[in-house]
């Protein structure tokens, strides 16, 4: 397929309103700063994003919308830019002669790439307008701010729709847009707090405690990116566009997924935090070794048979005590210290080969850089260097997900605040080398 025709393709399905020529020349206008081209087989090519979105929920999703091939305008403050960017150490520290300061914080750098930047603040008139513009030439656009913010610039759904009734505009925030809390702010921490989450999360006896990274943060970003999705796809049949609401709260809630099932079906309280442990199957959980730690899941009879001849104690598959889950649970502490007595006796790694090739369930308790450098998760590709104008060569996280023809990946480095600024005035908007000084000049952009 010619990319002139798949072009043609995307327009007709996502009723952009373009001609084939007009949609050329749009291609043309969007091309990346990068010797590496936007590949027509990616899914999202021909859609353009204008994000609106700081921190990690909103920005973790229209980084997924850039990997898949989406044209992404990263709005950001002219001066400050995202608030992750001074979230560090650690920095990307410049190359000598480029820029001046820390560097590009490695927060910020987790969930920006494959985007466009542009510096420009709407509390100028001037802004709001450039925004006005830039949403009429967009199919989407993603925002995190507090319910009817925007309202206050003219940014609202309402008005945004009235200038382009195909655009889909998705809100993400900490609570909602409807609802007693739907003003409050919500950072990831608070709303693991409220919505059950840290209250299951931690070992057996000890305080609750957060998740090691912001994951409602990130469900939330998932999800969202699903929706938008989806909503392209209804936008195929309906032409129209549509409001998503998606809020930290609502995602974190449906992530509890078989324990909020339980709760419900049984009416009971839950059973609280297991660390490692599962409530209904024992041994499943991490157990010390002689440097470490190692887990083991004995998810049926056969498998807590497969251990027990690995440890070295066959007779415990037809010990009283140990030949059912049933009665495994109800000896859960009496089995796992005597499976943490052995296991602390050799090294993770002598535990690793022990158990290699037996069917068994088991894993190291490896830490970041660990995983990082892991054997499978280079094998598959999970680490790429890219080289960045500022900084030099740095490693990021890749895309996860393999296609068997499109074929994402990181194609550009995370913008430096700003970056394309006189790009997407000029090539998008089509303001010429004065106007865009004198807006410079007046603080509209940077």
């Amino acid at each position: 397929m010619s990319v002139s025709y798949t072009l043609q393709a995307v327009t007709r399905r996502s009723g952009l309103g373009l001609s084939v020529n007009g949609f050329k020349r749009a291609a043309h206008r969007r091309g990346y700063s990068t010797a590496t081209p936007l590949p027509d087989t990616l899914p999202l090519v021909g859609i353009r994003v204008l994000d609106m979105t700081r921190v990690l929920a909103g920005p973790y999703c229209t980084q997924i919308l850039a990997d898949l091939g989406a044209e992404v305008i990263k709005v950001e403050h002219p001066v400050r830019g995202d608030d992750t960017r001074a979230w560090g150490p650690p920095y990307a520290k410049y190359k000598k002669g480029t820029k001046e300061g820390p560097g590009e914080s490695a927060y910020y750098l987790a969930v920006n790439r494959n985007k466009k930047s542009i510096g420009l603040s709407f509390a100028h008139k001037s802004g709001v307008e450039i925004l006005h513009k830039l949403a009429k030439e967009c199919d989407v656009l993603v925002e995190n701010y507090l319910p009817g913010n925007l309202k206050k610039y003219n940014m609202g759904y309402e008005t945004l729709s009235a200038i382009n009734p195909k655009l889909i505009y998705a809100s993400i925030t900490g609570y909602g847009q409807t609802g007693p809390y739907s003003n409050r702010a919500g950072y990831d921490v608070m709303v693991e707090a409220e919505m059950g989450l840290m209250h299951i999360t931690g070992s057996r006896d000890g305080p609750p405690v957060k998740v090691g990274v912001a994951v409602t943060d990130l469900t939330t970003g998932l999800y969202t990116s699903n929706a938008i999705m989806a909503a392209l796809l209804a936008r195929a049949r309906t032409g129209k566009g549509q409001h998503i609401d998606a809020c930290l709260s609502d995602c974190q809630v449906a992530t509890l997924a078989n324990l909020a099932s339980s709760a419900l079906i049984s009416g009971e309280k839950d059973s609280g935090r297991w660390g490692t442990a599962h409530p209904s199957i024992v041994p499943y959980r991490s157990y010390k070794t002689l440097d470490g730690d190692v887990l083991f899941g004995g998810g049926n009879d056969r498998l807590f048979g497969v251990l027990s001849d690995r440890l070295g104690h066959p007779e415990w598959k037809t010990d009283p005590r140990f030949v059912t889950n049933n009665v495994r649970v109800k000896h859960r502490v009496e089995l796992d210290s005597m499976i943490e007595e052995i296991t602390k006796q050799k090294t993770t790694q002598e535990w690793l080969e022990i158990f290699e090739g037996s069917g068994m369930p088991y894993a190291a308790v490896n830490d970041i850089q660990g995983t990082l450098n892991h054997s499978h998760v280079q094998a598959r590709g999970m680490v790429q260097e890219i080289d960045h104008p500022d900084c030099g060569p740095i490693k990021l996280v890749n895309t996860p997900i393999k296609y068997s023809h499109a074929k994402p990946s990181i194609r550009t480095p995370p913008p430096t605040l700003g970056q394309h600024t006189d790009e997407i005035l000029r090539e998008f908007l089509e303001f010429d080398d004065e106007r865009i000084a004198q807006l410079k000049q007046e603080g509209v952009v940077s």
